[in-house]
């Protein structure tokens, strides 16, 4: 049966419809950057549904209908301050963490989150349960698959076969990490791969 006129008109042909994302996945990042901002300019306190919403452009029903409660939405808007590290290669130690590192290294000089990257820490003690979570679903994942890699070169020879992980861990990303804290200025190339191939050279056999 033939389409009516009405109806032709209220489906264009695909070629004629407008690009770009689909309207729940701009929502979504609408609702993800609205609820930074507020945790950058008011803390955890300051971010609520009703908030979110009115900045964001949506009806508080789009946030529910994603997050279930304001500590959920923060979890997501928090964790999408961090960029995922790239896949293990599994051929080389040196050249998996230099990619993971090179990865932290740009979202911790990204300045559009600086602000909240501090705010984070600043307001850990005040929120434990939030923080722990946060801890869970997003910093641990991230610590494993830097552990995969230096038991994976623990056990193949690459490095020292008694190497403490955990130590090995916290002397990685702490490098990493803290540079931003005494160097405003971006981190220059190869920065990341200088920092593994120095501290490598202490976990290698001896």
């Amino acid at each position: 049966m033939a389409l009516s006129t009405a109806s032709a008109v209220a489906a264009p042909p695909e070629e004629a419809r407008r690009p770009g994302r689909p309207r729940s996945e701009q929502a979504e990042q609408a609702i993800i950057d609205a609820a930074l901002e507020l945790f950058a300019e008011r803390g955890v306190d300051g971010v609520c549904v009703e908030a979110v919403a009115s900045r964001a452009g949506v009806g508080k029903a789009t946030i529910y209908r994603r997050w279930s409660s304001k500590e959920d939405l923060l979890i997501a808007a928090l964790s999408s301050l961090k960029s995922p590290l790239p896949p293990p290669q599994g051929t080389s130690v040196r050249d998996d963490l230099a990619q993971f590192f090179e990865v932290m290294l740009r979202d911790a000089d990204d300045p559009r989150y600086v602000r909240q990257f501090a705010m984070l820490h600043g307001e850990a003690e005040g929120y434990p349960r939030l923080m722990a979570r946060y801890k869970e679903t997003v910093v641990e994942p991230r610590r494993d698959m830097i552990r995969a890699v230096l038991r994976r070169g623990a056990e193949n020879g690459e490095l020292r076969a008694d190497l403490d992980l955990e130590i090995a861990l916290l002397t990685l990303t702490g490098a990493v990490m803290a540079r931003g804290k005494h160097d405003a200025s971006p981190a220059g190339p190869g920065f990341a791969a200088k920092v593994v191939d120095e501290l490598l050279a202490g976990f290698a056999p001896r």
